[in-house]
């Protein structure tokens, strides 16, 4: 099974799959690289928003005691682990993101940090702009195409081994799909594309696959449900 998630998203995958008596293989098609924020004084803040769990590591300890907003679960788990101690999940995409925000904070407060990718949350925080909030949206990482796909991925193709490959993105999808374009169209056409959204199958189209299957939910519990 492979997985084509980044970072620590990736090993927590790979464990759920393990779970499930399936071997994964982990095959990053992005690469995450932080960027410096200026942040506000979290004294001035209401509560923060995260759209993934790879915008945490930015965000020091004195935002530990803020309201943590997190766009699903597995982000939620990560914004714990890192210390936030006051965090609820959306459970599911940006737009369950938006309305959790519209039930817990108040419109006129004070402002809310949405923590971000470069070129992520625009459509967000003008949702909530909109609404009346006052959001400050912060760039804290950037998701690059991996500069080559593992080898791992590449032997799992070539022996044919591989029953399918989880995709978490339109973007990830994309990378994937350029990385990949060298490999002979038969190795492709015995694999299942796993995504987590339609955008995300779109975006994985160009490739000849055996079958393209989408999530009921953008989250990772019903993407991996398509395992069973």
């Amino acid at each position: 099974m492979l997985i084509t998630r980044p970072g620590e998203a990736a090993v927590e995958t790979a464990r759920r799959v393990a779970a499930l008596g399936l071997r994964p293989v982990l095959a990053p098609a992005l690469a995450i690289v932080s960027r410096p924020a200026s942040l506000p004084d979290p004294a001035t803040l209401q509560a923060v928003l995260v759209t993934s769990g790879n915008a945490l590591p930015a965000l020091p300890d004195s935002f530990h005691a803020l309201p943590l907003l997190a766009v699903g679960d597995a982000t939620a788990a990560r914004a714990r682990l890192a210390g936030f101690a006051r965090v609820r999940s959306a459970g599911r995409d940006a737009e369950a993101l938006a309305w959790l925000a519209v039930e817990t904070c108040r419109a006129g407060g004070p402002p809310l940090l949405l923590a971000c990718g470069e070129g992520q949350g625009k459509t967000l925080a003008a949702w909530l702009r909109a609404r009346g909030f006052r959001v400050l949206r912060r760039t804290t990482y950037a998701a690059r195409p991996a500069p080559r796909l593992a080898e791992a991925a590449g032997a799992a193709f070539t022996t044919g081994e591989l029953r399918a490959a989880l995709f978490f993105s339109p973007a990830t999808a994309r990378a994937f799909v350029a990385a990949v374009r060298h490999l002979p169209p038969e190795r492709i056409a015995v694999v299942e594309a796993l995504a987590i959204s339609c955008a995300t199958s779109a975006a994985l189209s160009p490739l000849p696959w055996r079958r393209i299957r989408v999530a009921s939910l953008p989250t990772q519990e019903e993407l991996l449900a398509l395992l069973l």
